[in-house]
Formats: structure tokens, C-alpha cells, sequence
């Protein structure tokens, strides 16, 4: 007899500590929020009651939705001198690029979340340049890496497992796209202490204006 194994990597647990976090650690960063977003919404609550039932995911409410841009320090170390001068120059090069619409469908499973790779993805890229731009302008350096895959995650996985259940959830979901307009971008003050990236709101950033 043949036995069919699942070709797919499996789950990992996306909550370990990464290098300078721990309980109480907060981040500025920026990133794309949806709390104004009903289409966003919509395709979100579709893929969460396919998912509620999948043990070992902590699915991401709509106030927590966000795709990930550019980080710029952890909170303790970006004297606020410098945060000021990064919005500044931020707001410069950013009042030159347009608002945009993106679209969200279906999402994938890597190994530590289930995630829309939104598109398209130049315009966001676009504004993470800009903003690259602004901190190495004025701090001299950017920590993170070029690469970029503009992506929302609607759940993270909290536990090593097979990503089967996953994926067999996410095809009982016949949902359509979602389109939502981005206007802005927005400086947070994020946390993950309690397995959700959760933030406090501390400057938004307009485009195109």
C-alpha cells in the first residue's frame, strides 16, 4: 500500500523571542492598518470561522490587521529628536506618491502564518523605499534587510504541527476578493505579549498629499 504524506512544510511556532524582544519590549514601526477596511472585513471573518476550529493558530481580529513596511528602532533606543526628524523627512517623500488600492484572495500557509500576499505589490514597495529613504537620512542606517513581500496575515501559528488541517480549512472557503484604498501610512508602537501584534497609534503619515 502507498502511503500519501503531506508535501507541505509544517507549522512552527511563531511566538519565540526574537533577538532584542521580550515580555514588555515595544517597537516603532511602520505598517498599513485596515481598521477602516469592510472589504478587508468581510474576507477576513470568511477565512476565520474556516479556521476557528484548527487548533494551535491565533487568528488576527480585524483591529489587528496590518501589513508589516518598514521598522524603525526599538522604542528605548530612537531618541524622539530622531523620530521627529524621520517623520519629517518621511512626510516629504511620501506627499510625491499616490494613495493606492490593493487586493486581497486567497491566503497562503507558510510554517508561522496564514497570509494574503497582497497586490499589486509596487506601490507599497514603493512606500517602504520612501521610507528607507527618510531613516537612513537621518539615522544614517536602516536595520532591515531589502527584501519584501507585502503580506497580511490573518492567523500565526502557535505550535509545531502538520499544515494539512490548514490548508484543508482554508479550501472550504469560497469567498471573493477583497479591495481596499490606502491613503496613508501609519508609525505604531507595537507589542506581541500576548500572541498578537498589538500597537499603540502614534503618527500617521498621509500619501500624496
Amino acid at each position: 500500500m502507498t502511503r500519501h504524506t503531506d508535501a507541505r512544510p509544517p507549522m512552527a511556532d511563531h511566538w519565540w523571542w526574537r533577538p532584542g524582544w521580550q515580555p514588555g519590549t515595544r517597537f516603532l514601526t511602520f505598517h498599513f492598518t485596515f481598521q477602516n477596511a469592510p472589504e478587508v472585513h468581510r474576507l477576513a471573518a470568511a477565512y476565520r470561522t474556516a479556521l476557528a476550529d484548527v487548533a494551535g493558530l491565533d487568528l488576527v481580529p480585524d483591529r489587528w490587521l496590518h501589513l508589516t513596511t518598514q521598522g524603525l528602532g526599538f522604542a528605548d533606543t530612537v531618541p524622539d529628536d530622531e523620530v521627529r526628524a524621520v517623520l519629517a523627512a518621511a512626510a516629504t517623500r511620501l506627499a510625491a506618491l499616490p494613495p493606492f488600492d490593493l487586493t486581497l484572495h486567497r491566503p497562503e500557509t507558510t510554517p508561522e502564518a496564514i497570509r494574503w500576499e497582497a497586490t499589486p505589490t509596487a506601490p507599497p514597495a514603493a512606500v517602504r523605499t520612501a521610507l528607507r529613504d527618510a531613516i537612513r537620512t537621518v539615522r544614517g542606517t536602516v536595520d532591515e534587510p531589502d527584501g519584501f513581500t507585502p503580506h497580511i496575515s490573518i492567523a500565526y501559528s502557535n505550535t509545531t504541527g502538520p499544515a494539512g488541517p490548514v490548508q484543508a480549512a482554508l479550501d472550504t472557503v469560497d469567498a471573493s476578493p477583497a479591495t481596499t484604498h490606502i491613503d496613508h501610512v501609519d508609525l505604531v508602537r507595537l507589542n506581541r505579549d500576548r500572541h498578537m501584534y498589538e500597537w499603540d497609534a502614534h503618527t500617521p503619515l498621509p500619501l500624496g498629499q
